[in-house]
């Protein structure tokens, strides 16, 4: 799946510098609505985190959304795109692979906590030092050095969320699930979507299950809750989000949010753990 339209950037340079000595090297941007960088891919690991706003990563196999209650982790030289759904403050770290053997060697979205999020904006203050090896004054050094330290030792620990969406690789595939990603709200049956795709019903359902692990009503249902939370985060209510998404009513679309993600929309963005 790519980026539907407009201005794209280019990756900056930290993800590409490797020393051990730097485990980790950050970019923190204000971007637009719409902004996007070009795919790529870098040595580094990298953490995608919208301190505000959401963030879609794509890489060649899945898409994410990101809400500022979660973090995308890619391990390096893993070619990924990302691009900002609302305007966001974007935050980046950028992991040194002598230092990501405790982390996740698959990509995936990460539940952000209280600590990591103290831990990371401290790292993100320090952004132009770390980048151009400002020396600091001894104290305020070791400081910065058992952040990063904490940092790296509470990213390895956080659980992973269900915030991705499978892509496809047969054409056919990807033909219907275009057409569901430009209108999440369309509840066509698979017979009518199947028609100009070129493959029969049941061979999209046999190439569902075979490239997502998914049926097509499962990932149609993942692609309507990651559209909901996008919309969440721009501060549209639960039956607005209902109606644009097709589902029968407000408390319809609740529980179908509550069922997948253990919490209520609303919870879900504060970041709560309410029953």
């Amino acid at each position: 799946m790519d980026i539907v339209k407009t201005t794209l950037g280019e990756p900056v340079n930290a993800g590409y510098i490797q020393d051990p000595h730097r485990p980790v090297l950050c970019y923190a941007h204000r971007q637009p609505r719409g902004y996007r960088v070009r795919r790529h891919r870098h040595p580094r690991g990298q953490i995608v985190w919208a301190v505000e706003g959401a963030i879609r990563v794509i890489t060649d196999t899945a898409s994410w959304i990101v809400p500022p209650t979660h973090a995308v982790w890619i391990p390096g030289n893993q070619r990924h795109q990302v691009a900002t759904l609302t305007d966001a403050s974007a935050g980046y770290l950028y992991i040194d692979p002598s230092a990501c053997a405790e982390l996740p060697d698959t990509a995936q979205v990460l539940e952000v906590t209280a600590l990591m999020r103290e831990l990371a904006l401290r790292v993100l203050h320090y952004e132009k030092p770390l980048r151009e090896q400002t020396a600091l004054p001894a104290a305020e050094q070791q400081s910065l050095q058992l952040t990063i330290s904490l940092l790296l030792n509470e990213l390895a620990q956080l659980r992973p969320a269900p915030l991705f969406l499978p892509s496809a690789k047969d054409r056919r595939l990807h033909k219907v699930m275009h057409t569901l990603v430009r209108e999440p709200g369309n509840n066509q049956k698979l017979d009518t979507l199947a028609q100009g795709s070129g493959a029969s019903i049941r061979t999209l359902e046999r190439l569902f299950k075979k490239e997502t692990g998914m049926s097509f009503q499962q990932w149609r249902t993942r692609l309507k809750l990651l559209e909901s939370i996008n919309r969440l985060v721009e501060g549209e209510s639960s039956a607005a989000i209902a109606h644009s998404l097709g589902y029968r009513s407000s408390s319809a679309f609740v529980a179908a949010f509550r069922r997948h993600f253990g919490v209520p929309p609303q919870s879900f963005i504060r970041g709560q753990s309410t029953p």
